[in-house]
């Protein structure tokens, strides 16, 4: 009986530890984006053409992928893992250029996976392939955020 009291008080303790943690970093996850979510989240291209304009509140990673990539797929949990780690400080967002070819035309994403790495107040930048989680942190630190003193 008194390993059955310690086993419940354990568990109990495990439940509200985790409990605590912030929920929005939780179910933080990347956002899938059509050519219309595109031009009202990110860039209005049809409006202003000529001058790169970002229309979020917070600096973005969009992957530009499709389903049947292999190395998509190996990036895919990758970018789960820091949308959960850096929750409200960042977006990222998929666009699938196999239902979007109108926005992978746009930025030229010939070879996937191909990231658009989307700075606050300067012009965005292109990487391409499956990038390691640090080579993200790195991205997402140093030009992203802007943050010195990396994670």
């Amino acid at each position: 009986m008194k390993k059955i009291t310690i086993f419940f008080a354990a568990l109990m303790m495990i439940a509200s530890a985790s409990a605590n943690e912030p929920k929005e970093k939780e179910t933080a996850k990347p956002i899938e984006l059509s050519k219309a979510d595109f031009l009202e989240r990110v860039f209005d291209y049809e409006t202003n053409p000529e001058a790169w304009s970002y229309k979020g509140d917070k600096p973005a990673i969009v992957d530009f992928y499709t389903d049947w990539c292999g190395p998509c797929r190996i990036v895919s949990p990758v970018l789960k893992e820091l949308a959960a780690e850096y929750g409200d400080e960042i977006y990222i967002y998929k666009i699938n250029v196999d239902k979007e070819n109108e926005l992978a035309s746009l930025f030229g994403a010939r070879s996937i996976p191909m990231f658009l790495f989307i700075p606050m107040d300067e012009d965005p930048q292109i990487g391409m392939g499956a990038l390691p989680k640090k080579s993200f942190k790195e991205v997402i630190d140093t030009f992203l955020l802007k943050d010195d003193a990396l994670r």
